[in-house]
């Protein structure tokens, strides 16, 4: 089964990552599913940055959360990638849903702590996705316990995901637990029974972060529904020989 390919932050090995310039060449390489991350500003809009902080991305000092968007989305985030030619400001969802109609489905993943921080992302992100009519295409992931116990307490109307880095407990029991649909794991704690029986717990199976030729083979041939990757086009390629 050829599995679905996301691109990672857009496509991060290609270009400056969470920025529009990354989700464009992710659409270039014929890459219509993305994966991405979420962090809140200062007045509560949803910007598109992996870290709570600015600096690794922007050369900046600061949190995303002490900042208003308006002054966030005029920062350059190219600083990880200075060769990359064109400034590239961080986004905002809104920016991001309303720039690329063509994408077909998106995994948000939230960077969330608190209760109080979960309820008002989860309820930013609902009103974003109900405007622009996308309850069809977005799946919010998080590997924060808390969000996704509020997100099946409050009963939340998008999909979840649980986010498995390390595997300490049963990622799958504990997708099931907080009534996700999604199991989002590190290549790392594949193997072909876990695939297989998180699927037959009706969970899709969605892979991070898979950059070489040869471990998307692999994981392809255990049978994952979808990988997430740096680098789009290379997947492509791969799978459409």
């Amino acid at each position: 089964m050829t599995p679905l390919i996301y691109g990672h932050r857009g496509a991060r090995g290609e270009a400056p990552e969470n920025t529009l310039a990354s989700f464009q060449k992710a659409l270039d390489a014929g890459v219509t599913r993305v994966e991405l991350d979420l962090h809140l500003s200062a007045d509560h809009q949803l910007m598109v940055i992996h870290d709570p902080t600015l600096k690794r991305t922007t050369g900046r000092r600061g949190k995303v959360a002490q900042r208003q968007a308006a002054d966030l989305m005029q920062l350059d985030a190219r600083f990880g990638l200075p060769s990359w030619p064109d400034a590239c400001p961080i986004p905002s969802l809104e920016q991001l849903f309303s720039t690329f109609t063509q994408l077909e489905h998106y995994q948000l993943e939230v960077k969330s702590g608190s209760v109080r921080q979960s309820r008002i992302v989860l309820q930013a992100v609902e009103e974003l996705v109900a405007r622009y009519r996308l309850q069809d295409k977005v799946v919010v992931t998080s590997s924060s316990r808390t969000l996704l116990k509020y997100a099946k307490a409050s009963a939340f109307s998008l999909p979840t995901g649980l986010v498995e880095e390390y595997g300490l407990l049963d990622p799958i029991k504990a997708a099931q637990r907080y009534g996700c649909r999604y199991l989002i794991l590190n290549w790392k704690l594949c193997t072909a029974q876990r695939i297989q029986q998180a699927q037959q717990a009706g969970l899709h199976v969605s892979v991070w972060t898979v950059n070489e030729e040869q471990r998307m083979q692999k994981l392809a041939a255990m049978g994952v529904d979808s990988l997430i990757t740096d680098y789009p086009l290379r997947a492509m390629q791969l799978f459409n020989k």
